[in-house]
């Protein structure tokens, strides 16, 4: 009957909960029989029932340490609800077995045997605890009789940790008067004789007679005993500790001895792996979140960013990952604040529904930023910690370049930050160190690769890159790709011919046509142009190139856009670095640096956890730029979120630079190749920057806003109210309703804001909010919260912008006219040769990633509002083809910031008493 339950229980967990099987381990030391014949039972009633039984096996020379170090990897694997240790260790080293028994994690100790479980049991904690099989089953099998156990005089021989003890403990909770009875008990036969409900567990063969008996008592018997029987083939037969043929005679009930307890106790071993399992679904159910948010003490004025950030104490980072529903083996910490996320996660929570996908863009922003971060962060904050919503932010990591530069940090601002700030502005977890290291490792075998081809023959190269090892010589696996691609069939090297090996050995870069740049993630204009190889040694090869900011190489873009380790090495293999003399793409996989990379990135591939001021959990994941790459997080944060938030919860992403640059390449290249599909766009709006595209005066860092800025001025927020409404259009393009929030400041008049909203709702907004979340927290951005969560049950028809099976010339121009306002382009003569080679080369088919300008929806900064009959310039066209996209250039940009005459580092530094971080970021 027990077995049969557990069996449909564990079909309607697997109906409930998709792949799931409760799952035993069993650990065994040595080599007994006995021990070995009652794990095969074990395994075979898991079989049955369908528990995902394993049996680990030690040898005999097992030490304590070894025991105890496969314990603790046990008790860490998820999969694992059930978790036994066979008794008794067969090992020729000392092991203490109270040691092992309680190294047992609790919540698995499904035999009861350890001393957090016995102490529940004895303090009567039976819905809390493991209660040890034996007692267990012996419990179930008085419950059978139909007996009620309360009141009745229940008598126990044998006071064993493993059955005689809890079996006094369980009795007594389930109100029997309970006596227990041991080897130094003096009237065993008249405690016998009073007992309505006897437990034998004494391992003495037929100790208790029949005639010792109360007549109609409850007889249950433990023992296993090898007497002497001669009609027997083995020469003894097996009894238990009560004489059964006369106590049967007098007792209503009995078990026998074979074929009584011992199938219980196995059946009560199953029952105890299910109850596990159940208690971990119901524990760790995704999207079932317990969580402790942090209570804002708000100071008026608002104090700066940096002494905010220090005056919350933020959560333990184990603490949030266990609140978010991620396994302790899944964490890899860095300190108290930051840890990496496995992949494993996903792959784990691969059949739970997505939550709701948000992302954060922004109008046409002046030089200053207008609080996207902010935004989002305010945002989260409000969904989470006052609305009570599952809510995730997912955020780039910010270039340390902009950080000491003119930008300082980007871990928004005011009450609304990721925390600690200075880890997150800083190094975090060396994410963009292992890009640069990955970066200009391909830098350095591009010169190389040229310098070795230049100096030496054909054979020489070929005994180099194919060297004979112990006189063996063998390709490696990437070379393998290298002779595929190149049509050559055979794994033999000594079965090349000439004109095979030539091919080989030859990547024959043309010099000119190097599009891949060393990288530092330190703003250096001196760095822009360079010359290398002026040393002897490279025997004259010099050549001019140049060094850009880390954040804009194509590995972080491949960061950003890859699902997992096998699709970013596929990316990372697929990167064009030059072509041949022949017009022939080289890639990373042909210099052979593809593994390489992979080992370099491997754990930068994995999501950064932190979390906002309020304790609201943000995944912070790659930076790729927003005018030569897509300027999103990863693809991975955003899908590992969108599991652990669950079907109602919300994660929040945002998009660099405005709604025509980062929004289109969200839509266009990240739901292109994630295949999420966003809910709503929250459009980012300030008075400041609608007064600029009204035709207000020039607004620059580091120099006071003009008074127009300070006063009310509602003429040039209505006038430039048209850079609004064309971001708005740009949302709804793609079939997605937008909410506009508008980033209230200090100087800001009710009217201007007033006016803000007006004109959003009549642009078509699904709603349009003021927002006070810089100076409140997530109280400030309730109105957003709540309108968000009213648009995200909208109807939404997301669609694409194009088809990227379109000729290049052609998505360039759609993007260009329907988003910027452009009445056509112009592509100038490096463009249109680029279009031709890229064509040829099989990367037409590839989605348009627009590097412009992010201060005007024109080509040209000073063009502000909405500018319309414009002719788009396109300079030239590259290729990201490892990322996945081509990247034309509108203008003249560099992807090497310099630093301005006074750099945010003069604002920072390190207290050398406390080692913490002061100043402004």
């Amino acid at each position: 009957q027990v077995r049969d339950r557990l069996k449909q229980q564990v079909v309607e967990m697997a109906e409930k909960f998709p792949g799931f099987r409760p799952g035993l381990a069993i650990l065994q030391v040595g080599n007994r029989d006995d021990s070995n014949l009652y794990i095969n039972m074990k395994l075979k009633a898991a079989a049955e029932i369908g528990i995902s039984a394993n049996h680990i096996k030690l040898p005999n020379t097992a030490t304590e340490a070894d025991v105890l170090k496969c314990i603790a990897s046990l008790n860490a694997d998820p999969a694992v609800h059930g978790f036994i240790v066979q008794l008794p260790l067969d090992s020729n080293k000392p092991i203490n077995t109270e040691k092992i028994t309680n190294a047992v994690a609790p919540e698995k100790d499904v035999d009861g045997l350890s001393s957090i479980n016995a102490g529940k049991l004895s303090r009567g904690d039976l819905g809390d605890c493991f209660i040890p099989c034996t007692p267990k089953g012996c419990m179930e099998l008085i419950r059978q009789t139909g007996v009620q156990v309360a009141g009745k005089r229940a008598v126990v021989i044998g006071r064993s940790k493993i059955v005689g003890a809890p079996m006094h403990d369980l009795l007594l909770w389930n109100n029997a008067t309970v006596t227990t009875c041991h080897s130094k008990t003096s009237t065993l036969a008249e405690e016998v004789g009073r007992a309505d409900i006897l437990v034998v567990a004494a391992g003495r063969a037929e100790m208790v007679k029949g005639e010792w008996i109360k007549p109609g008592a409850i007889v249950i018997d433990c023992g296993i005993n090898h007497v002497p029987d001669s009609t027997k083939a083995s020469g003894k037969r097996v009894v238990g500790d009560v004489a059964y043929s006369s106590a049967k005679e007098k007792a209503s009930f009995i078990t026998p001895v074979p074929g009584g307890v011992g199938p219980m106790t196995v059946a009560m071993l199953m029952q105890s792996t299910v109850e596990s399992a159940q208690r971990f679904l119901e524990k760790f159910q995704p999207g079932k979140w317990t969580i402790q948010y942090n209570q804002l003490t708000l100071q008026m004025p608002v104090p700066s960013d940096i002494e905010i950030s220090k005056s919350c104490m933020p959560k333990p980072i184990e603490q949030v990952a266990k609140e978010v529903g991620l396994f302790p083996h899944e964490v890899e910490l860095y300190g108290q604040t930051k840890a990496k996320v496995q992949l494993s996660a996903l792959k784990r929570l691969q059949n739970q529904p997505d939550g709701k996908y948000v992302v954060v863009t922004g109008i046409t922003p002046t030089p200053l930023g207008e609080g996207k971060s902010t935004t989002t962060v305010g945002l989260v904050q409000a969904l989470g910690a006052h609305l009570h919503q599952n809510v995730f932010a997912c955020v780039r990591q910010p270039s340390q370049g902009p950080t000491f530069g003119i930008k300082g940090g980007a871990a928004g601002g005011g009450y609304c930050q990721v925390v600690p700030m200075e880890e997150f502005n800083l190094h975090l977890t060396g994410d963009i160190h292992a890009i640069t290291a990955a970066n200009n490792l391909v830098a350095a075998a591009i010169d190389a690769r040229i310098f070795h081809e230049l100096t030496q023959s054909d054979q020489a190269l070929y005994n180099r890159l194919v060297p004979s090892v112990n006189g063996v010589r063998k390709f490696s696996d990437i070379q393998i790709r290298r002779l595929q691609k190149l049509g050559i069939n055979k794994t033999d090297p000594m079965a090349l011919t000439n004109e095979e090996i030539n091919a080989f050995v030859r990547l024959d870069i043309d010099p000119g046509t190097i599009t891949w740049q060393r990288v530092l993630d330190t703003n250096d204009r001196f760095l822009r142009k360079i010359t290398i190889g002026q040393s002897v040694t490279e025997k004259g090869f010099s050549r001019t190139a140049q060094f850009d900011i880390t954040v804009s190489s194509e590995i972080m873009a491949v960061l950003a856009l890859a699902d997992g380790l096998d699709d970013m090495k596929k990316r990372f293999g697929r990167m064009v670095v030059a072509s041949s003399k022949k017009g022939q793409p080289v890639t990373a996989d042909d210099l052979g640096v593809t593994g390489a990379l992979a080992v370099l990135m491997k754990d930068a591939v994995k999501p950064n956890l932190m979390q906002t001021l309020e304790g609201t959990p943000v995944f912070v994941h790659a930076g790729p730029f927003a005018n030569i790459a897509h300027g999103n997080s990863s693809v991975l944060a955003d899908k590992i979120a969108l599991k652990l938030v669950g079907k109602d919860g919300f994660v929040v992403t945002e998009a660099g630079f405005g709604a025509d640059i980062g929004m289109e390449k969200f839509f266009n290249i990240k739901c292109r190749y994630s295949g999420l599909r966003p809910h709503v766009v929250v459009l980012v709006a300030t008075v400041r920057a609608l007064k600029m595209h009204g035709g207000g005066p020039a607004v620059t860092a580091g120099v006071p806003l003009p008074k127009e800025y300070t006063e009310e001025n509602l003429q040039l927020v209505a006038k430039g109210c048209s850079n609004l409404n064309k971001q708005i259009q740009n949302a709804r393009m793609f079939g997605v309703p937008v909410v506009v929030a508008v980033n209230a400041f200090k100087t800001d008049t009710k009217a201007e804001l007033a006016l803000v909203v007006q004109h959003a709702k009549e642009a078509g907004a699904f709603d349009a909010v003021e927002c006070t979340h810089w100076a409140e927290g997530g109280k400030g951005a309730l109105a957003l919260a709540r309108a968000v969560q009213r648009a995200s049950q909208a109807p939404s028809n997301f669609k694409f912008l194009y088809n990227v099976e379109l000729p290049v010339v052609d998505k360039i121009r759609l993007i260009a006219q329907q988003v910027y306002g452009a009445r056509d382009i112009e592509l100038l003569p490096e463009a249109q040769e680029k279009v031709a080679l890229y064509t040829k080369q099989g990367f037409g088919n590839l989605p348009i990633c627009m590097a412009k300008t992010h201060l005007s929806l024109s080509h040209d900064p000073e063009q502000k509002g909405a500018p319309t009959g414009f002719v788009l310039p396109i300079r030239d066209i590259r290729a990201s083809v490892g990322a996945g996209f081509l990247y034309p250039l509108v203008g003249t940009m560099s992807t090497m910031p310099g630093l301005p005459t006074r750099p945010c580092f003069y604002d920072i530094d390190l207290d050398s008493v406390s080692g913490e971080v002061n100043g402004l970021f």
